[in-house]
């Protein structure tokens, strides 16, 4: 038997829930990557090891609400940078910047405290999953609205199906996922 690649270890761990949150949806849940240490430090250790490389290290890791936050905390622990949390809004005490993005139904809006970044700095932007790509390209024009260079966008998930990698690559913004699900 010959071994699996760190993606396809990954992959095994995610479960698939079908019809949730509305039917004919297939919900991607990382949380047994969470649950098993041994996992959850392959999870991390394939995150780490990238950005470790002097030409893609980060001053700051950003961690977009909620699961980026798990993510890119212990991430930014590894690395011994900073980490700043992109909240939904109304969820931060100090003065914010705010960008506002469209979803399927309706819109969202996130924020960022004034200081959590300086211009110059370069971040890595991090969250669970990619979809339509919503999310990260807010954070994103929130990061840049203070100065600093959002490096690269990284997740565990891709659902490329939806859009989202490819529009925020053709923004501008380089991207890496580790486990890629193609159609349903």
């Amino acid at each position: 038997m010959q071994p699996l690649s760190v993606n396809q270890y990954l992959r095994q761990h995610i479960r698939t829930v079908p019809d949730w949150p509305a039917p004919g949806v297939q919900f991607r849940d990382i949380t047994p990557l969470l649950q098993d240490p041994k996992v959850f430090r392959v999870l991390i250790d394939a995150f780490v090891h990238r950005y470790m490389d002097k030409a893609l290290r980060p001053d700051v890791v950003a961690g977009l609400d909620a699961r980026g936050f798990i993510l890119g905390a212990v991430v930014a622990y590894e690395l011994n940078v900073g980490f700043v949390p992109i909240r939904k809004k109304g969820k931060l005490p100090f003065t914010t910047v705010e960008e506002t993005y469209e979803l399927e139904y309706g819109s969202a809006t996130v924020e960022l405290h004034t200081d959590a970044v300086k211009p110059g700095d370069r971040v890595l932007l991090i969250d669970d999953l990619i979809a339509t790509g919503g999310t990260m390209m807010a954070g994103r024009r929130l990061l840049e609205k203070l100065g600093a260079n959002v490096i690269e966008g990284a997740a565990i998930v891709d659902l490329p199906e939806l859009g989202g990698s490819q529009r925020l690559r053709e923004s501008g913004l380089p991207l890496y996922t580790l486990v890629d699900f193609e159609g349903h």
